[in-house]
């Protein structure tokens, strides 16, 4: 046993192994994708910010059901109800989701009957201060304006599988 490690120390037996196992990742193409330039396809399901959806007429989708709140794990979902309306529909006069404690579960989308509440595809929503991520129910309904296509196609989708 001695002799044979010693000529395997000698040879470099271990060394050229490595060796040859580096160069051969060496010219392998890099699967590093230069991020804020190039960007990896999204899943359908992927859960990011949340938005709040729109009818095509532009009346908003919430219908204050509160379900959203009450499977929300995190407790990050508060909603305050208006009165009804003459058609017997309410809608929110508050929403405010705290993303600070959310966890992105997806628990209130899949809770939503109309499917007004939705994370939508962007997760570059980094902010410099904690109160930027208490998003109001303005910041919510422009969300869903500024994603809808997308959100819109996800959810075609994913349709199969709901």
């Amino acid at each position: 046993m001695g002799i044979a490690s010693a000529v395997n120390s000698l040879l470099l037996k271990e060394f050229a192994a490595a060796f040859v196992v580096t160069m051969r990742y060496f010219f392998k193409p890099k699967p590093t994708v230069n991020y804020p330039f190039e960007k990896n396809p999204i899943s359908p399901r992927f859960r990011g910010e949340h938005a709040l959806r729109r009818y095509p007429n532009g009346e908003e989708r919430c219908i204050a059901c509160k379900l959203c709140e009450a499977i929300c794990p995190a407790q990050a979902i508060t909603i305050e109800a208006g009165p009804r309306r003459n058609d017997g529909t309410r809608r929110t006069v508050r929403y405010d989701i705290d993303m600070v404690k959310c966890i992105y579960c997806g628990l209130c989308q899949e809770a939503c009957p109309v499917d007004a509440i939705v994370e939508g595809p962007n997760f570059e929503f980094a902010t410099e201060t904690r109160e930027e991520l208490y998003y109001d129910k303005a910041r919510l309904l422009a969300n869903g304006d500024r994603w809808e296509r997308e959100i819109a196609r996800n959810i075609e989708q994913d349709a199969p599988y709901r």
